[in-house]
């Protein structure tokens, strides 16, 4: 019998020693980052869509043509449910549902309580719902780094985004549209989960985004057929929902999931707050919005959490 038993990392081959993998924020949170600052452009071309545009089926829109788009252009994709397990294509079913559910509660949620209040509820509420469906999933416990990050980031946002409205008086809460924000926000927090998971059982990103989102275009498309369409039919309707579709879907969502490989979505969605800075700061560069002292302080109060999780923000996942 060996003597030196009690020694195993000396006598263990070398490729079969346990080794920290470090991944490099240029493959992780940056990639997720760029796609929040896209996402960040959403509410400026919104605000150009024709005037009576229904802000469900603008937002509808966009995910229906994005969604195909990712489905059409993604290698395997179509592929993809016939090579997951029975259990992976429920998955695959919940996440779609999941993804079309944003857009459906968001938008609404935005023409009752006001885009700032919407804002601060689904994406401030995203990173929280994201720690504990993982927590419960037993798919990984928030760390202290992740809880002071995602604090830190929120207070921010709220900051950030409330001060304007604060300023000018605030006005009574809109229980319903509170109720789909936060609904956004877990719909956000559920997609990004599941598409982590997946990716994490070894499926390509781009396909299990492309099979997600293809199904979710097929959810969404009652809320176009079902509404007024006619604004999709004119020059600059068409052209908003062009961005929307390839900038914000497309684009976007194809950064997200390539994020996704080596970052967890807890981090992912705290590291998506990102989204109401840059949109703040188009509001001031592009429509000419102004911003009170509070709002800046909350700008870098946001920064600082953000730049505080993402040098942490490569977890130990390979991806493909």
């Amino acid at each position: 019998m060996p003597t030196h038993a009690s020694s195993p990392s000396r006598t263990r081959p070398a490729h079969t020693r346990p080794r920290a993998h470090h991944v490099s924020p240029l493959t992780g949170p940056v990639p997720i980052l760029v796609a929040a600052a896209l996402w960040g452009t959403t509410g400026t071309a919104s605000s150009l869509a024709p005037a009576g545009a229904p802000a469900a089926a603008v937002g509808s829109a966009g995910l229906a043509l994005g969604g195909l788009l990712l489905f059409l252009s993604t290698r395997g994709a179509h592929s993809l449910p016939r090579r997951c397990t029975r259990g992976e294509r429920w998955l695959l079913l919940l996440g779609a549902v999941t993804v079309a559910g944003y857009p459906v509660s968001f938008y609404p949620a935005v023409t009752r309580s006001g885009v700032a209040v919407t804002t601060v509820i689904a994406l401030g509420s995203a990173p929280v719902f994201a720690g504990v469906l993982a927590w419960l999933t037993r798919q990984g416990r928030p760390t202290a780094r992740w809880t002071y990050a995602t604090l830190a980031a929120v207070l921010g946002c709220a900051v950030l985004v409330l001060a304007p409205a604060l300023a000018d008086g605030a006005s009574a809460v809109d229980l319903i549209g509170v109720a789909l924000a936060a609904l956004a926000g877990l719909s956000y927090a559920g997609y990004s989960l599941i598409a982590g998971k997946l990716i994490a059982r070894g499926h390509h990103s781009g396909a299990v985004m492309g099979a997600m989102f293809g199904a979710a275009a097929l959810l969404v498309l009652p809320v176009l057929w079902y509404g007024d369409g006619q604004w999709l039919f004119t020059l600059r309707g068409a052209a908003v929902a062009a961005h929307l579709a390839v900038v914000t879907t497309f684009l976007a969502y194809r950064l997200f999931g390539y994020g996704l490989r080596h970052t967890t979505a807890q981090v992912a969605t705290t590291l998506t707050l990102a989204e109401p800075a840059v949109a703040a700061v188009l509001g001031v560069a592009v429509l000419g919005e102004r911003l009170p002292a509070l709002s800046w302080g909350g700008l870098l109060v946001l920064g600082v959490g953000l730049a505080f999780l993402t040098p942490s923000a490569g977890d130990r996942r390979r991806g493909h």
